[in-house]
């Protein structure tokens, strides 16, 4: 009986599927880890957590197929460790998506920024040893997380923190319970 594919076909899309599956999985764990934060409106939320999951991971599984990488044509010779480069790769990413990270008086910018750079080098590692599948996929999924969660980040319950500065002229300075009641009154919890 004849197959379809010769047989290195077959392993390098289960390994594909294999990844996938990670992906997905990491997308979803990093959604969650990612909601408590926004939850309680830190700068890095469900996108960015999400995003730097999926990175890990696919850098991760990666590693668990050498047998497939370059499309199972050779085995690297032990000269050329793939993962070295991989973590160079990495590396200089990470300075790179220190760049765009901005700190603003209190807010901070740039970090979904810095996890899609992240996890785009880690697409593009995955494309460079074969995996076209679960890179495609990582980069399905990397798009939806960056266009699609801001609308159910916005919509998802949240806390919000803000920082507001109050000055008195010295000799009118009001009495710091006035100030709670006031804040409490609409809404707003005072902690510090």
């Amino acid at each position: 009986m004849k197959t379809l594919l010769p047989y290195w076909s077959w392993k390098e899309l289960a390994a594909n599927g294999m990844i996938l599956l990670h992906l997905l999985g990491a997308a979803i764990t990093g959604l969650a880890i990612g909601y408590e934060r926004t939850y309680h409106g830190r700068a890095a939320g469900m996108r960015t957590y999400s995003l730097v999951c999926m990175a890990s991971t696919a850098l991760t599984v990666l590693n668990g197929f050498p047998a497939q990488w370059y499309g199972g044509l050779s085995v690297s010779p032990s000269i050329a460790d793939p993962t070295r480069v991989i973590q160079g790769i990495m590396t200089g990413i990470g300075f790179l998506g220190a760049g765009v990270i901005v700190k603003d008086h209190y807010n901070i910018r740039g970090l979904s920024t810095a996890a899609s750079l992240w996890l785009t080098a880690a697409v593009g590692i995955l494309i460079g040893v074969g995996f076209y599948g679960a890179a495609t996929t990582a980069a399905v999924l990397a798009v939806m997380v960056m266009s699609g969660f801001r609308f159910l980040e916005y919509y998802l319950p949240h806390q919000s923190l803000f920082n507001l500065m109050i000055a008195y002229p010295r000799e009118k300075v009001d009495a710091e319970d006035s100030i709670r009641a006031l804040a409490e009154r609409h809404g707003f919890a005072v902690v510090d």
